[in-house]
């Protein structure tokens, strides 16, 4: 498995993932519009202003996607998913590692962080199981409901 820039095909596939409002904004946070389009969604996930990447299987096919950028002097993960048809064989621990290492390596820090609402509790063990701990938000945290992890 590999990261690479997203593309116009990979940003097409990743719309196709959420089906409803609500599984957009467990994913995205807020001051994401839905109903959306390639447009609005290419814009409101920032691709331009944030690195992004696309996790490519062997064959060649997206199977995840993710974000970082600094924030607190770690390296900030966001928008994390793993494609629907792929949830369930750990694959979410190659795109976190993957995209960790990365930005680490770019924003020169040693630790990460994300945020993941409280409800989700599947990523929650996910990254349970791969070091992340909860702890208190230095700020006021951007969302209800919503816990700050860092590894």
């Amino acid at each position: 498995m590999r990261i690479a820039t997203p593309i116009n095909q990979h940003i097409t596939e990743l719309m196709s993932w959420f089906h409803n409002e609500n599984e957009l904004k467990i994913w995205s946070g807020p001051n994401f519009r839905y109903p959306f389009n390639e447009e609005s969604f290419t814009e409101d996930i920032s691709i331009k202003r944030l690195d992004s990447f696309s996790l490519i299987s062997e064959k060649n096919e997206l199977i995840g996607f993710g974000q970082c950028y600094l924030r607190l002097a770690r390296c900030h993960l966001g928008r994390l998913v793993v494609s629907p048809k792929h949830r369930g064989k750990g694959l979410a621990s190659n795109l976190i590692s993957l995209l960790s290492n990365f930005g680490m390596n770019k924003l020169n820090v040693d630790t990460c962080s994300l945020f993941v609402l409280e409800e989700n509790l599947t990523a929650i063990k996910a990254y349970q199981r791969i070091g992340f701990i909860t702890t208190d938000y230095p700020n006021v945290v951007p969302l209800d409901n919503c816990l700050y992890m860092i590894k």
